[in-house]
């Protein structure tokens, strides 16, 4: 784990807990880590699971295909991101999406039972652990609450606008960069790929 350090440190689920604890910690959660080629499936819709995962490397999906084969992208997953906690934590039976890279892929696997419950060393940095958990879950709820806001207006054109202010707003300039490429983008605003697409143009002329 020891080449993986300098990520985990930046990583919000593991924000105030010192280097030399990190591993002492990773071993508390039984981690794990796995590679994933692009495009493999990390979890199935339909399963159980009783892990989350990290974002080493690479990028991972969250992805809802319908009975149609109609595919939503419900979020998109970089290094330090977590995906899966909530899903572990309300005991579902039934995982609702998949997660799928985008690209080639290092994911750390966190055993969930173990974070909750206090190991038998009582580590100090636990209940930190379990802080920083409680606030990227209520980050998430924010994001998904801003994703539902943008998909619940009208029209594709209105969409689009809402989403890219959001999003210049949150890099606090005109210019910036968006996590999707075209089809992704329309996967997530739950629009059509040509509609869009056309809008796209007349806004930007």
């Amino acid at each position: 784990m020891n080449q993986y350090l300098h990520i985990l440190k930046t990583a919000e689920l593991f924000q105030g807990i010192e280097e030399t604890e990190l591993l002492l910690l990773l071993s508390c959660l039984s981690a794990r880590v796995l590679f994933y080629e692009k495009g493999q499936t990390v979890f199935l819709a339909g399963e159980r699971i009783t892990q989350f995962g990290l974002v080493l490397s690479g990028q991972v999906q969250i992805v809802q295909d319908d009975y149609y084969g109609n595919r939503s992208i419900l979020g998109k997953m970089e290094t330090g991101d977590l995906f899966g906690e909530s899903f572990v934590y309300a005991n579902i039976k039934v995982l609702p999406f998949s997660v799928i890279t985008a690209a080639e892929s290092e994911i750390l696997f966190i055993d969930g039972y173990r974070l909750a419950a206090p190991c038998a060393r009582a580590c100090g940095f636990h209940s930190m652990l379990i802080r920083n958990m409680l606030h990227i879950v209520s980050m998430k709820n924010v994001m998904l609450t801003q994703k539902i806001e943008f998909i619940s207006k009208r029209t594709t054109r209105e969409k689009l606008l809402a989403y890219l202010s959001a999003e210049a707003k949150k890099a606090g300039s005109g210019s910036f960069f968006i996590p999707f490429n075209r089809q992704e983008l329309a996967d997530y605003l739950s629009v059509e790929r040509s509609a869009m697409s056309a809008e796209l143009s007349k806004l930007r002329n």
